[in-house]
């Protein structure tokens, strides 16, 4: 019988040595799924043997071929609480309702399945102040009016007063106390929200386009979503046991979900678990989908577990999917067997083959994926180890069929949908940037009060930004001026940087922080755009950033053109080479770069891309067509921008009161007084070009 762990015994007879006989089966804790007992069945054969002194018999586990007693496989310690916590409940279930603060070990590690992380804030000193951050499950980012109403409120009432959007599509919600933990989990329950499975070693939020156009491969890519995220839900029943005493809040399933889950013909399922997929141990380590459509790479397509993206004919109705295995941005400083990894081509599969196919993938991975060492329990290993070729020939066993060459498909483009826009069915979508995801302060009143006034529902991007949707065309005017009241700009408004830029929360609050991200990445925008001036770089140029304070990479700073990765106190490995449209892995190019020190390395790369780059060639093109030994070079021996450089250096104001009248102006727009006085005589330059008033 093969195990999950690659064990194989077989059933066999020998002579009894006691007089009484007995049943001795070798126990094995490992996983156990049909398949496993499909084989049993096939191979179990019992040859009785009478001994000469009496004619009893026992059945012992023995190897085939004849090999030395199996060695339980060693399993890192969150396996051995899964395994011991009735299908994740217990001992959270108890530890819940002491008077303690916080809760133990194990709990930690269970509560990440229903949705939380156990948090202190780590700029205290002299003691831990424990709080919970929950995240919540939004498969395409889609929110109703009535779930963000709540979330906003429960912000405010039981939170640190702010909500995270995150790169994954979901809320966040920091500062939670244990004592109300079970309060805010019933009433998001109650009101049709979720944090099942949002953190944890199952499969996490299912990302798809936000923009809600009303085309036939954006609606079925959100379906398709919708799908597999119902589809890889959770069964037991232990997150509605634990927040809401086990009553349960769910809406009917499709029957293609139910009929996909339930299927057992190619041996995936465990038929008598209360988890028919997940069994005891869940997944070795977390697991990301995202589903998309040709050219649309707003979900980083190629940084999940599973990628899927709609294939449609001539006239635009969807057919069938390609399928992506194998990315993922994770990683341990120092510890080079760890590395971010894109995914790649698994196979095409018909429309209606889709949830077999995510299946049998994730079965895969169940079966194959490490439980030692959680560093190297991803699915991106398990693609590494094995390659493209096992890794499909065994997906294949539990698909049932054989994976079709993957289609030909366009070229990839990274869209942020901000701005407005027609969805195609009479209504608008507005698109807001939210700096590092943080809706707080007057930003956060401007949008509650249109969304509430307005009735309308959102969408949350994986860029950490907000849609307002079904907006009817005489809202707009309204909408706009309630939003910039708040902070809220169009796009235009919003320096180019920032539109593309992301940090993880890192510091207070995040216990894997090395050094700062959200609230070191505005000054960092700010001194790039001044080394962009001082360079020469013109203010609409940008440069795709992302910084996180530790390796993990949950902003996924290895697809940036530059990512600041913390190693060390006020220090980044600094990362080069990603591009535009989210398609290429960056590389490593300096450690322990002291966050004071960033001009140096920095301005040199930035001066001489403006100067050296090829036509339309983006910044993360260019240092990857330079390489980084001659960049290396370049950094290396910077003095300076050259005198005859500076030419153009204007002073722009003549008076104290001028600058400080524009610069409060500015700081409405996210800039500083020197950007918005050089937007506004560009915009007024290009007027005059225009023959508005040429006299």
């Amino acid at each position: 019988m093969t195990t999950s762990f690659g064990t194989a015994i077989n059933i066999a007879a020998v002579e009894d040595p006691n007089p009484n006989p007995k049943l001795q089966i070798q126990k094995f804790n490992g996983l156990k799924s049909a398949s496993n007992s499909l084989l049993l069945s096939r191979r179990l054969h019992v040859h009785r043997s009478i001994s000469r002194s009496n004619s009893s018999f026992i059945v012992r586990a023995v190897s085939t071929p004849a090999k030395p007693a199996a060695v339980e496989p060693k399993r890192s310690k969150v396996e051995i609480f899964k395994e011991q916590s009735n299908f994740i409940r217990y001992p959270l279930n108890e530890e819940i309702l002491t008077d303690a603060p916080n809760i133990n070990e194990a709990a930690t590690q269970l509560i990440k399945f229903h949705g939380s992380y156990m948090q202190y804030d780590r700029d205290e000193r002299g003691g831990r102040s424990y709080s919970f951050m929950l995240r919540t499950k939004n498969p395409g980012g889609e929110v109703s009016n009535r779930l963000y109403l709540v979330m906003d409120d429960l912000a405010d009432q039981f939170g640190i007063g702010t909500l995270r959007l995150t790169t994954r599509q979901t809320f966040q919600l920091h500062g939670v106390l244990k004592k109300d933990l079970k309060t805010v989990m019933s009433t998001i329950i109650k009101n049709m929200g979720s944090t099942l499975g949002a953190c944890g070693d199952l499969n996490r939020n299912v990302l798809a386009p936000a923009a809600p156009f009303a085309k036939k491969d954006y609606i079925f890519a959100k379906k398709t979503a919708d799908k597999i995220a119902a589809l890889l839900t959770p069964q037991s029943g232990f997150y509605y046991d634990v927040w809401v005493d086990g009553e349960k809040f769910m809406t009917a399933e499709p029957p293609e979900v139910v009929e996909a889950r339930n299927d057992n013909s190619h041996g995936t399922n465990f038929p008598d678990s209360p988890e028919p997929i997940y069994g005891t141990q869940f997944l070795p380590r977390k697991f990301k989908i995202a589903v998309t459509v040709p050219t649309d790479n707003s979900v980083d397509i190629f940084t999940n577990d599973i990628g899927v993206v709609v294939v449609s004919d001539e006239d635009g109705e969807p057919q069938g999917f390609n399928i992506y295995v194998g990315g993922g941005m994770g990683r341990t400083h120092r510890v080079e067997t760890t590395f971010p990894r894109l995914s790649e081509p698994l196979g095409y599969v018909p429309k209606e083959d889709i949830l077999y196919a995510v299946k049998a993938i994730v079965v895969t991975q169940r079966e194959n994926g490490r439980r030692d060492d959680r560093r190297y329990s991803r699915l991106k290993y398990l693609l590494s180890s094995w390659g493209i070729e096992k890794f499909r020939s065994v997906t294949e066993q539990y698909y049932g069929k054989k994976f079709e060459p993957c289609h030909e498909l366009p070229e990839w483009e990274f869209k942020s949908y901000l701005g407005w826009h027609e969805q195609g069915d009479g209504t608008l979508f507005c698109g807001l940037h939210v700096d590092n995801g943080r809706i707080k302060g007057e930003m956060k009143k401007a949008l509650r009060e249109v969304i509430e006034k307005y009735n309308l529902n959102v969408r949350l991007t994986p860029n950490q930004n907000i849609i307002l949707t079904n907006i009817r065309q005489a809202l707009r005017r309204p909408i706009d001026t309630v939003l910039a009241q708040g902070g809220l700009l169009q796009p235009r408004f919003v320096d180019p940087l920032n539109l593309t830029a992301m940090a993880c929360p890192a510091f207070p609050l995040c216990p894997l922080a090395i050094t700062e991200a959200e609230r070191g990445i505005p000054d960092i925008l700010k001194r790039i755009r001044a080394m962009f001036e001082k360079v020469g770089l013109r203010y609409f140029e940008s440069v795709v950033i992302r910084v996180t304070g530790c390796p993990n990479g949950c902003a996924r700073p290895y697809m940036a053109e530059l990512g600041l990765v913390g190693d060390g106190p006020n220090s980044y490995q600094i990362w080069l080479g990603g591009t535009p449209n989210q398609t290429s892995l960056a590389k490593s190019f300096k450690d322990k770069v002291k966050v004071q020190d960033l001009e140096k390395v920095l301005e040199p790369l930035f001066y001489h891309w403006k100067r050296k780059r090829n036509s339309k060639e983006s910044f993360g093109e260019f240092a990857n067509r330079m390489g980084f030994k001659k960049l290396g070079a370049l950094v290396d021996k910077w003095v300076g921008i050259p005198a005859s450089s500076s030419r153009y250096t204007l002073k722009l104001f003549s008076d104290k009161e001028t600058y400080e009248a524009m610069d409060a102006l500015a700081r409405l727009q996210n800039k500083n007084a020197h950007q918005l006085a050089i937007e506004i005589v560009r915009n007024y330059v290009a007027s005059q070009q225009n023959g508005k008033s040429m006299d």
